[in-house]
């Protein structure tokens, strides 16, 4: 805040503004911009893991294996992404505590189901009580962040499971003529080369997991959707000293403009990066690269 900033009634247009908009709610508001990106950021690439991890066991021989990897696909594809963020975050709180309690607690004598209520002993609670308030912004950063991976990395898995299929047999068949393994095939011959049948699919993955972003805000994180709410309405005094009308309109048209800008920067590199993988491919695009430099 601007030193001239210390009386708000006396201020006016571009100066009230400029003390307006930066104020500690509204830095934590741009903050959490960063938040967002911070969660694409480790999402993503967690969930492609969940996703290699789920199309790899979908496709092996052995039946557990597979049931455990199509099973996967198919329940959590299966489940709207909002409930499954309404259930499973609380599930998975709610397991880690237990486990914790048995084996910290091996003595505890009363039910942890006492009518609705989930009790532990206190030093099971994730976080404990006593911790700082950062360490219970990680721990709930961290709840969401596996629950996104696990959700998309479903949808990832069902993406990669099909690129994987779509390989041409042929070239499968002719590395095993020449003695390669399975596990030599898989790791040389076929993750090489499902990545250009996979990106497409992985693309849209993307975007939609930019736009399940505002979800964070059922989890309780205030991410850019509650400070857009909450700045953005007939403003009470916890939240500033300068009030206004319902200005939500502006700070929504602002994430309107930042995902609009986001999602076409993820255009432009998806595009690029599809047209290095497709070159001198046997696909579509490859043979479009070929016919543009003849």
């Amino acid at each position: 805040m601007f030193s001239y900033c210390t009386d708000p009634q006396t201020l006016s247009g571009l100066t009230w503004l400029s003390c307006y908009l930066t104020t500690g709610k509204h830095m934590q508001f741009y903050i959490s911009f960063g938040v967002v990106l911070l969660l694409l950021a480790i999402t993503a690439p967690t969930a492609l893991l969940f996703g290699f991890g789920g199309a790899a066991a979908a496709r092996s021989r052995i039946w557990p294996v597979s049931w455990l990897g199509k099973g996967y696909i198919a329940i959590v594809r299966g489940v709207p992404d909002i409930a499954f963020f309404m259930f499973f975050v609380i599930a998975l709180d709610q397991g880690f505590e237990w486990m914790r309690h048995q084996l910290l607690c091996p003595d505890w004598d009363q039910p942890i189901r006492q009518g609705s209520d989930f009790v532990v002993c206190t030093q099971a609670k994730l976080p404990l009580g006593n911790a700082p308030q950062w360490i219970h912004e990680i721990y709930g950063f961290s709840l969401a962040v596996l629950t996104f991976a696990i959700v998309f990395g479903a949808f990832a898995a069902n993406v990669l499971y099909g690129a994987m299929r779509a390989v041409p047999q042929a070239q499968l068949e002719t590395a095993a003529a020449y003695g390669m393994t399975r596990r030599q095939i898989f790791w040389r011959i076929l993750v090489p080369q499902m990545w250009v049948y996979a990106l497409p699919g992985l693309g849209n993955l993307w975007m939609v997991l930019i736009k399940a972003t505002p979800l964070l805000f059922l989890l309780g994180i205030e991410d850019i959707v509650y400070w857009a709410r909450e700045l953005g309405g007939t403003a009470n005094p916890r939240f500033t000293d300068y009030p206004h009308g319902d200005w939500r309109v502006w700070y929504f048209l602002a994430l309107l403009v930042f995902y609009l800008g986001f999602t076409r920067i993820s255009e432009v590199f998806l595009e690029r990066l599809m047209q290095k993988l497709t070159h001198g491919q046997a696909t579509t695009g490859g043979d479009a690269q070929r016919k543009a430099a003849a």
